[in-house]
């Protein structure tokens, strides 16, 4: 199973291309991140489910920053699906990646999780496991914009309240790479105060990551409370595809309208 995947990792760890490989591990009956440096290694290496490539989902991307950071001059190699990718793609914009010293290696995700996800390209550019599946826009978006003003505003202050503030959704997020969070903050919400000013907390949150989510869904999957965290940033996503006619890694090098970070990139 996965034997491209495979073949592809051991050519990359057997030539030198890169130093390691981020990807995914069957240890004792559970998957989890693991950096691959041995060739021999590689057949412990999964893609996901043995039925549906791409189900176990992880941020690799934010061990591959941690990565980079520790070992600047070396190339690694990283399992990706489509919401990785534009990981890749949004974070070398911030200068936090050098896309030339990340070798990806792709997948597809199946249907299933393409309609689950609502991902509106549930593939990388490039990938060599699973088949391309269809794009699916976001209904639990159109849901709740079927909703009056008033509505709306009731159905998100209810799911606001029931956050307990456990931080579960930016410290899974692959693309938050702030050394300081202004989460964090006392002079914007206090420290041990739970639940946590409604809804100060997830409004900010949403601001932070406009032009940055790249709709990966994993704070939906981590949130202990339910909170439809997807379907908050997905509409934030739909005001800038509008507005501005962009989204955040969909186009290698297109910054962020909200990207105002100078210097060069990541070398």
């Amino acid at each position: 199973m996965y034997e491209n995947v495979k073949n592809k990792v051991k050519e990359l760890l057997s030539s030198g291309e890169i130093k390691g490989f981020l990807g995914l591990c069957d240890r004792n009956g559970h998957i989890a991140p693991h950096l691959f440096c041995d060739e021999n290694d590689v057949e412990n290496l999964v893609v996901g489910d043995k039925n549906r490539p791409g189900d176990s989902r992880y941020p690799l991307n934010r061990q591959l920053i941690n990565l980079a950071r520790a070992y600047p001059d070396d190339k690694f190699g990283i399992l990706v699906r489509g919401c990785d990718e534009r990981g890749i793609n949004s974070l070398a914009t911030w200068n936090q990646l050098n896309p030339n010293r990340i070798e990806s290696v792709g997948i597809a995700c199946p249907q299933e999780l393409a309609e689950a996800c609502e991902c509106l390209k549930p593939y990388p550019d490039e990938f060599i496991e699973g088949e391309k599946a269809e794009g699916v826009t976001s209904g639990s978006v159109a849901d709740m914009d079927g909703l009056d003003v008033g509505e709306r505003f009731d159905r998100w202050y209810f799911e606001f309240s029931k956050c307990i503030k456990c931080y579960g959704c930016r410290d899974i997020c692959p693309v938050c790479f702030c050394n300081e969070c202004s989460l964090e903050s006392d002079e914007l919400i206090k420290k041990g105060e739970i639940p946590p000013e409604i809804p100060t907390f997830h409004l900010t949150r949403a601001v932070h990551m406009a032009g940055r989510c790249i709709d990966c869904g994993l704070c939906s999957e981590a949130c202990p409370a339910d909170i439809p965290l997807r379907t908050l940033y997905k509409k934030v996503a739909e005001i800038l595809d509008k507005d501005y006619d962009f989204r955040a890694g969909y186009a290698p090098g297109q910054k962020s309208p909200l990207n105002f970070l100078g210097g060069a990139p990541v070398e």
